[in-house]
């Protein structure tokens, strides 16, 4: 009796075979439906058990796992929140499971913004958790070394690896041109040659010497730079809309973008800024085709993905609020037409989106090419299998434990924040510290304090204060707003009468973080000594303080005499405030 043969595996599951020949054979075998998928890179949250979402409320995801993933047949996502990693680590295994489930049994891409660091915004990065704890890009920008960089983005890397994670949200590359702008936190300054230079590192580390089953793909943004938003505010949000360029200085914006490029980086996010004034067209830089296609791929030949900022084409809610769609320049236009003029721009897929029926739809009624979505789908597949997805989709969670935050990347990321620190003043030498002096401490950890001096709890029976503040902003009152730090950099009454009233009563060092170009002309005048942090623990700012380790900072953008100075300046152009407190690179070494 003969034994049934074995049935051939299709050509996209022989891992022999070039890539090329892979995905022309998965793109025949795939329905409208199935490629209409594709095009979107949606939002996922997990339980804290590692296990994936099957209910929603619909406050902040529309869809549960299994019908996005089953349904929907998406299989790019990111994650949003914190978790212990080997718990990810077990719940990207069972979304992988969900996916290798379907009809051709396409892995997910799972994707993630910054999680390295301090900042915690759901629209934008997350503090590390269970990962290593590194300075802001703000503060790598402020030590100023390519090498380190590349360690931190290796570091990235393995961390992300370990866990599932196969696509950065990241680097961001704009240019802190505007005080104002709450994104600055993300970026590697107001020096396009230094960011330039960082960005080569960061990919490089990211992605190794190229594309491959070891490497963690880089969606670089916001092209074509998004730093010179009008008044400062965030195109997250529609009175931010609009980019503007009264210092003549936009191809200044695009060079980070182009060292970018030379580095390989596999894919880009254009910005939700409109452009006004200029002669590109007046729409968002997801639908400007002369921004996308002409710019970025003829021009600058990027040949890559490119995936939209998030939530271009639906309202949406965010914490049980409503937000419309940020289709800035064709808000009149219906979802349908905006997907379009997004695919005719240029763009391969939809970020935080979930609507693959508005796709298949404009395909069947002739507005869209089936060529012309088989180019994008090519291109997310063709990704999917270099980096070694469909042979290799699962992580081992007991690795996962072992890795993140394993303790030489911990000890790498505390030196990093120590580097970071930059000593702004020092006028009586008070730094460094020696002995056991008396501390009073406000905005640090007293038991952490307590192994540096004799913690008090007046001002009046301290030898020194140490004062740890934050830069100043203006609350907003919608919730998602409130994450993005935007509007006066100034403190205001009575905060700034109660910080300078501490500084008069006790010598005191005072570490400010900046999160942006805090306006802070007479607290540097009268604190006993300055230092500006970008992502620091108490013991990292302990330690520079009492001499134990060296701050090598330098400030990554000049820090303004005033809020009216800050007004006067052009969005656009680096470092334009008349007589700031401290220049760009401005830093002391004790």
């Amino acid at each position: 009796m003969n034994a049934t043969p074995p049935a051939a595996i299709p050509p996209y599951k022989d891992a022999a075979l070039p890539v090329d020949l892979r995905v022309a054979d998965l793109l025949s075998r795939m329905t409208l439906e199935e490629k209409a998928g594709q095009l979107f890179h949606s939002m996922l949250m997990m339980n804290p058990d590692g296990t994936p979402v099957t209910e929603t409320d619909g406050s902040m995801l529309p869809f549960t796992t299994p019908e996005l993933v089953g349904d929907r047949l998406i299989s790019h996502f990111n994650l949003l929140g914190t978790y212990g990693a080997r718990e990810m680590a077990q719940w990207q295994n069972a979304v992988q499971e969900m996916a290798a489930a379907t009809r051709l049994g396409i892995p997910v891409t799972l994707s993630t913004d910054p999680r390295h660091a301090f900042t915690d915004n759901v629209g934008a990065s997350f503090n590390a958790g269970a990962f290593s704890a590194w300075p802001e890009a703000l503060g790598l920008a402020a030590i100023g070394d390519p090498e380190l960089v590349f360690r931190f983005a290796d570091t990235v890397r393995r961390e992300y690896l370990a866990v599932g994670f196969r696509v950065a949200l990241h680097p961001q590359i704009d240019l802190a041109t505007e005080p104002r702008w709450a994104r600055q936190t993300g970026t590697f300054g107001s020096d396009a040659r230094l960011t330039g230079e960082l960005v080569q590192a960061y990919v490089r580390g990211l992605q190794g010497p190229r594309l491959g089953p070891e490497s963690v793909s880089a969606m670089v943004k916001h092209f074509p730079g998004g730093g010179p938003q009008k008044d400062g505010e965030d195109p997250h949000f529609a009175h931010g809309k609009e980019q503007v360029y009264p210092g003549g200085m936009r191809e200044h914006h695009l060079e980070p973008f182009k060292a970018a490029i030379a580095a390989g980086c596999a894919q880009m996010m254009p910005y939700y800024g409109q452009p006004i004034g200029t002669d590109w067209e007046e729409v968002g830089f997801g639908f400007n085709k002369g921004v996308v296609t002409g710019l970025l791929r003829e021009e600058l030949g990027f040949e890559g993905i490119v995936c939209t900022d998030w939530g271009l084409l639906n309202d949406a809610s965010i914490f049980g609020q409503v937000h419309p769609a940020r289709a800035w320049g064709v808000e009149h236009l219906a979802v349908a037409e905006r997907a379009a003029r997004a695919l005719d721009a240029g763009c391969d897929q939809f970020g935080g989106e979930q609507c693959p029926e508005v796709i298949v739809e404009l395909v069947r009624s002739g507005r869209i090419s089936r060529s012309r979505i088989d180019a994008s789908v090519a291109r997310l597949l063709r990704e999917k299998f270099v980096l070694g997805l469909f042979e290799n989709p699962y992580v081992d969670p007991d690795a996962a434990a072992e890795t993140v935050g394993r303790a030489d990347f911990a000890a790498a990321g505390a030196a990093a924040q120590r580097r970071s620190l930059t000593v702004l003043t020092n006028p009586g030498a008070l730094l460094p510290l020696s002995g056991t002096p008396k501390l009073y401490v406000e905005g640090v950890d007293e038991a952490v304090a307590a192994g540096y001096g004799e913690v008090v709890s007046e001002p009046g029976a301290a030898d020194l204060a140490v004062l740890r503040l934050r830069t100043p902003y203006e609350p907003r009152e919608n919730v998602f707003e409130s994450f993005f730090h935007s509007g006066s950099l100034a403190h205001p009454e009575p905060e700034l009468s109660r910080i300078l009233a501490l500084l008069a009563a006790v010598p005191t060092l005072v570490c400010i973080n900046l999160e942006r170009a805090a306006v802070i002309p007479e607290i540097a005048e009268r604190a006993a000594a300055l230092i500006a942090d970008y992502g620091a623990e108490d013991a990292a700012l302990l330690d520079v303080a009492f001499g134990r380790a060296a701050a090598e900072g330098r400030l990554p953008f000049e820090l303004p005499r005033s809020m009216a100075a800050v007004e006067a300046s052009r969005p656009d152009v680096p470092n334009d405030t008349v007589d700031p407190v401290f220049p760009y690179g401005h830093g002391l070494s004790l």
